[in-house]
């Protein structure tokens, strides 16, 4: 479909110039003559781009700007005047009009205005699509968990997505901190450019470096060529730097001074290069603990952790594992266009039992294995044999139909030995356990309604 061009210009003889001029490009015109009447043609039309004079009887062009802006933030503007000048120039812009076009104009370069400004409502548009594609991918609105430190990351995702604070997830190897560090990109304004990621521990100390910051033609040997690096590459985007508690200290230092100048000085090069890229950090180690022992920076530890996202492992949310189980099995089943199948009782008390080091990667691969190796079902045999063994010799297997928070289990169970301990004489388990009689009470009540 042609693009709409609504033209709003009072004197009819150049409304009349405008439109034939903007027809013979191919677009569709619409046409007011006064901003009142302009506002109802936008109100009901998919309008592109609107080319409207700065001075009409009533309500004047700067006006109309500002309605038509209320409407849609996103609307592009061309203002037109006899009248130019500085300040009506600055205050058009001011108000976001996308042009400002004297009179008398040279036809082709109204046109090329026009032109560039459909393409940028294109772009507009575009953004919009992905943005909104992008968010149904990464919504959390269906995430597969009822972990109530899950949902508080995911909260905490949601704030801090759109802004450009650093941010240092932590959490065991498997937990899924890199899809987190995409959702935070791929929910910001930056998820039209690149996401990129480096592993800190995979690479020798000089190699990785360069991957970060970039080199120099003729830095080192085989340095044939300039290289960008990873932080320049990131550009407009993200950088995650995986596992940042397995840097070099020598290399710490440079990447301090890189994030509080903004700027990177490639290998074998004297003048720094500025950046713009929204750095995520992500480690399996406490950082506090490799500060304390000098083994990370301090002031590079606090420059990263601006905002710190926590990542409970597996084993503290086991009411998820038959969720994530699930899911799974329907995932495998829809990659290899079979039938889904079901989850014998023993197999899945022997998951939701088991220690999970490995987290839902672990728990991935195991559920992949049962699935391909079982007939009609996932079952307790076609398991990885220490999940197999360990379900053997587990004699207080939880039931995985009636899980409870790990946390508050431990807490029922202590607080029913106590009672028993005391001839379950409240008053005393009371005294013993520091917490006054009505809060044990309401703990029984609730440990009744298990």
């Amino acid at each position: 479909m042609k693009p709409n061009v609504l033209v709003v210009e009072d004197e009819e003889l150049m409304r009349s110039i405008l439109r034939q001029l903007l027809e013979d490009e191919g677009y569709r015109v619409l046409s007011a003559d006064s901003a009142e009447n302009a506002l109802e043609i936008f109100a009901v039309n998919d309008v592109a781009v609107t080319l409207t004079d700065i001075k009409m009887a009533g309500m004047d062009g700067l006006e109309l700007l500002d309605q038509i802006k209320t409407i849609d933030a996103e609307a592009i503007v061309i203002i037109m005047t006899a009248y130019s000048s500085v300040d009506s120039a600055i205050a058009a812009l001011r108000k976001g009009v996308y042009d400002y076009v004297t009179k008398p104009f040279v036809n082709e370069d109204l046109l090329q205005t026009v032109r560039n400004a459909i393409r940028t409502k294109e772009l507009f548009k575009e953004n919009r699509n992905l943005r909104r594609e992008l968010d149904k991918h990464y919504s959390f609105s269906e995430i597969i968990s009822t972990s109530e430190a899950l949902k508080q990351v995911f909260r905490i995702v949601e704030k801090v997505a759109d802004t450009n604070v650093s941010v240092l997830i932590e959490g065991e190897s498997g937990t899924g901190k890199e899809l987190i560090a995409r959702a935070i990109h791929y929910k910001s304004r930056r998820a039209a450019k690149p996401f990129l990621a480096v592993n800190c521990g995979a690479l020798p100390e000089s190699i990785l470096e360069s991957e970060l910051f970039g080199h120099a033609k003729g830095a080192f040997t085989g340095a044939t060529g300039d290289k960008k690096g990873l932080f320049r590459s990131a550009d407009g985007g993200t950088l995650l730097l995986d596992e940042i508690g397995e840097m070099p200290l020598a290399l710490q230092v440079k990447l301090l001074r890189a994030l509080q100048e903004h700027e990177v000085t490639p290998v074998g090069a004297s003048v720094p290069v500025k950046f713009d890229a929204r750095i995520v950090a992500a480690t399996n180690k406490n950082l506090e603990k490799e500060v304390a022992e000098n083994r990370f920076r301090e002031d590079l530890f606090y420059r990263l952790n601006v905002i710190e996202i926590t990542l409970p492992p597996l084993r503290e949310r086991r009411a998820d594992v038959p969720l994530l189980a699930k899911h799974f099995i329907a995932q495998f089943a829809k990659e290899q266009n079979t039938t889904e199948k079901n989850i014998t009782k023993e197999a899945m008390a022997a998951l939701v039992n088991h220690q999970w080091q490995g987290n839902v990667r672990e728990l991935q691969n195991a559920v992949e294995r049962a699935f391909i190796l079982g007939n009609d079902e996932v079952a307790l045999e076609n398991l990885p044999p220490k999940i197999r063994l360990g379900a053997e010799n587990n004699y207080e297997m939880r039931d995985p139909e009636g899980l409870r928070p790990p946390l508050e289990e431990m807490e029922r169970r202590y607080i029913l030995e106590i009672l028993k301990s005391v001839d379950e004489d409240k008053t005393a388990a009371a005294a013993i356990l520091g917490i006054d009689l009505s809060t044990l009470y309401r703990k029984l009540k609730r440990y009744e309604e298990i």
